[in-house]
């Protein structure tokens, strides 16, 4: 029943929580969310709260952010995944609500030095050195058509199911190319779609396709890490399945983050404007060694 409601309840307790904390809620929308801001927030000052709920957890930190501005709430902040929002030109009104630099977190790590961490870690030096391109670029390559159906999905709300689909099934192992027909297929089974037409759905990704978007912000973070995952077995390395599973190697890439890379993004310089603007109100950790970090934003 929880998921039903419009956000009132988790409004309330965050107002129940102000008269034993101070300093900011900062509001996410999952566990793994939590784990990486974890990294970064000075839990002395700030409090993270995982909103998740229905019709999505995205949505809902966005109501509950909603509820609380209304009652003249400080001292909250919201941070979300951009999802398709830069690529719609979809803007939000609060000052209080933060995207992350890409599509989502998953692709903000990948799109790091993070990546080549676990690559040193799991893959194979000599299968890399042969596999003909960069290992970041085959991930977007193979992403970018999974990323461009769950934007037509969105876009002409015809609610497919991504959750549960076998990649296996249209990413070759050997080179981590895509069949996109393939794709369709799996995605049009997993949704009970099949009335849906390939040849058609095909041709509305490559229309997407010329239009030259940022790759960064088409391609899903899971989906990358369910291709490297794959890759990690045969084209890039030499491991087990059950030792590179997504989940595992979302936690090895978070590890692998460093605060240096986190602190050269857009999102780490709204965090510190945001501070700026809501004195006294803080966030992340002063890293400096004066704790002057003006420099940052």
């Amino acid at each position: 029943m929880r998921d039903l409601r419009t956000g009132d309840a988790d409004a309330n307790q965050i107002r129940m929580r102000r008269s034993t904390f101070t300093g900011v809620f900062l509001l996410v929308e999952g566990s793994s969310d939590k784990f990486f801001y974890e990294c970064f927030v000075d839990k002395l000052i700030c409090q993270i709260s995982v909103i998740s709920g229905k019709p999505s957890s995205k949505e809902r930190v966005i109501a509950v952010l909603d509820i609380l501005e209304k009652s003249n709430f400080l001292g909250v902040l919201g941070i979300v995944d951009a999802d398709f929002d830069r690529l719609e030109s979809l803007s939000y009104n609060s000052p209080n609500l933060l995207l992350t630099d890409t599509h989502d977190l998953e692709t903000m790590l990948i799109n790091s030095p993070a990546l080549d961490k676990v690559l040193r870690e799991f893959g194979s030096e000599d299968k890399i050195n042969k596999f003909g391109m960069k290992v970041r670029t085959a991930l977007v390559e193979a992403g970018i058509s999974i990323g461009y159906l769950r934007w037509i999905s969105q876009r002409d709300q015809l609610n497919l199911t991504f959750n549960g689909i076998k990649y296996s099934k249209f990413i070759n192992e050997q080179n981590l190319q895509i069949d996109e027909i393939n794709l369709i297929k799996e995605v049009k089974n997993k949704s009970q779609a099949l009335s849906l037409d390939n040849d058609t759905i095909q041709q509305q990704i490559a229309a997407l396709k010329s239009g030259n978007h940022d790759c960064w912000q088409v391609c899903c973070g899971h989906d990358l890490v369910e291709i490297l995952s794959l890759g990690l077995r045969k084209a890039i390395g030499t491991m087990k399945s059950s030792d590179i599973e997504p989940d595992s190697l979302e936690r090895s890439l978070r590890l692998a983050y460093e605060t240096a890379y986190f602190r050269q993004t857009q999102l780490c310089s709204d965090i510190y404007k945001w501070e700026s603007k809501n004195v006294p109100f803080q966030v992340l950790f002063s890293w400096g060694g004066d704790g002057d970090r003006s420099s940052e934003s």
